[in-house]
């Protein structure tokens, strides 16, 4: 039988309207969860005029939801693999409404902080159950593609337009609605996930392993401490006792893991270039991002004088762009191979960054806009790549678990590119002169010397460009790691990681 004839005679397993409306519903808590990682930035301010939190109080307010995200999402991708991934969705997206009302209408800083724990908690649920569930709504693997593309294209893009939603909520509403406003929406999502979205557990799987989940948080959770604390305050005795506790539970679980029949974390997978390769290359853009990200926010508002709102909306042709080659990454991969793919995009994003070096202490709008909107076309594709290898890459039984591990790259990539990153930029710009801690309390305490507030924006700025100089160095090397592993791989006769 001729390649035609056996395309002709194959079933038909292209997926119908149906699951493109379940897509459509899974991209609801998606678009929350992402949204609330970026959203909380613009609220702060007028947060703590009402709520009056201590600085403490304030940094736990930002980060618990991302560490309960981060320390919980290999636990729950392989949770939702063994109790049924709709079932954990709609468990999550009911945590995570009660959680955003909570914290909408909260009284006090501490119920505000215990709202953002749950939120953290039903976010973990979310995102590894959605993007498992795909698997099971598209099994031709040209339409699970396209679908993971757009899942992608709507996380990345709900931490870009995460401000702005956020901007024109506060310009109208008290610092709770940017809370509140998740909860019609996830009603939606539990009207209709049980009559759109398939259920699915495996069946072959043991029960899941209590010792490798307090092991996973034990030694995960420190560890994103660690890195955030190392962002805030520099490294400290506290900061060193986490990380060093972090690494120590982390290598308990590792050795557990290459016990066990049926682990959390199929160690395996490590093996393969094209999932090592994914899961470098996400690690690296996030970490190249949140560093982007976070010193261009600064800039814009503390050296450019923006507002808030206006700072986000420059933000949108990098939101566009990731957007754009999000959904349409899996394509790039198809045309290029996965490998070729990688290295493109990596490369893309450093030279995006490179060009964002233009900006400086009296101009460079034009820098930073052109400049991430390139490196938002490698971000795009990128992040499609590696939620794709993750998927292609185990059994579907095993989809939930593996989505873990590349969603915790992810997170662990923002950590660290606050960590390290914002802590590069940070000594540049202490060492320029005697200034306040930070630009932004150098403004506000020495606002009448405006010698000392010009050296201190030079200073920050140079900061900027070694840190994201920096970012773009990393996005390199690994683009060189891609390139090298895969033509490692394709001398030995596989095709994994290129066509």
């Amino acid at each position: 039988m001729t390649n035609v004839e056996a395309a002709r005679t194959a079933p038909d397993t292209r997926a119908g309207r149906r699951a493109w409306f379940g897509l459509a519903v899974l991209l609801l808590p998606v678009l929350l969860v992402s949204m609330d990682m970026s959203v909380l930035f613009l609220a702060l301010p007028t947060l703590t005029d009402d709520l009056d939190p201590t600085a403490a109080q304030q940094l736990w307010i930002l980060d618990i939801y991302g560490f309960l995200i981060a320390g919980l999402l290999i636990t729950m991708g392989n949770l939702g693999d063994r109790i049924g991934r709709r079932t954990i969705l709609v468990a999550g997206a009911t945590v995570f409404g009660i959680a955003s009302a909570l914290a909408a209408f909260a009284p006090s800083a501490e119920v505000l902080i215990a709202a953002r724990a749950l939120m953290g908690l039903g976010g973990a649920t979310l995102l590894p159950s959605s993007l498992a569930l795909i698997s099971n709504l598209f099994p031709d693997r040209r339409q699970r593609s396209t679908a993971i593309g757009v899942w992608t294209a709507f996380f990345a893009g709900g931490s870009a337009v995460g401000p702005i939603i956020g901007g024109v909520l506060l310009h109208h509403f008290w610092w709770g609605s940017v809370f509140l406003i998740n909860v019609p929406v996830l009603l939606v999502l539990l009207v209709f996930a049980p009559l759109l979205l398939p259920e699915h557990r495996a069946t072959a799987l043991g029960p899941l392993d209590l010792p490798s989940v307090i092991l996973s948080i034990g030694g995960i959770l420190p560890a994103v401490y660690a890195v955030k604390r190392i962002a805030e305050s520099g490294p400290d005795i506290e900061a060193l006792g986490g990380a060093l506790v972090g690494v120590a539970v982390l290598v308990l679980f590792v050795r557990r893991q290459r016990r066990l029949a049926d682990p959390l974390v199929d160690l395996a997978l490590f093996a393969r270039a094209r999932f090592s390769v994914a899961i470098g290359s996400s690690t690296a853009a996030m970490m190249s991002l949140a560093g982007l990200s976070y010193l261009s926010s600064i800039w814009l508002q503390s050296v450019t004088g923006r507002d808030p709102l206006q700072a986000a909306v420059l933000g949108i042709p990098m939101a566009v762009t990731v957007f754009i080659f999000a959904v349409n990454g899996a394509a790039v991969g198809r045309v290029l191979g996965v490998r070729w793919a990688f290295v493109v995009a990596l490369v893309l994003a450093a030279a995006g960054n490179l060009l964002v070096l233009g900006i400086g202490a009296d101009g460079g709008t034009g820098w930073y806009v052109a400049g991430s909107a390139i490196a938002g076309i490698g971000y795009g594709i990128v992040f499609t790549l590696v939620s794709e290898v993750a998927v292609a890459s185990v059994p579907p039984e095993r989809a939930g678990s593996a989505v873990g591990i590349s969603e915790t790259s992810f997170e662990l990539g923002n950590a660290l590119g606050l960590a390290l990153l914002g802590s590069l930029a940070a000594l540049v710009f202490r060492s320029g002169g005697d200034f306040a801690p930070t630009l932004g309390e150098t403004v506000h305490h020495y606002a009448s010397d405006s010698g000392l507030l010009v050296a201190a924006r030079e200073s920050f700025v140079n900061g900027a460009h070694a840190s994201i100089a920096a970012g773009a160095g990393v996005l390199l090397l690994m683009g060189i790691v891609a390139f090298v592993v895969g033509r490692g791989e394709a001398s030995a006769g596989s095709t994994a990681t290129d066509r």
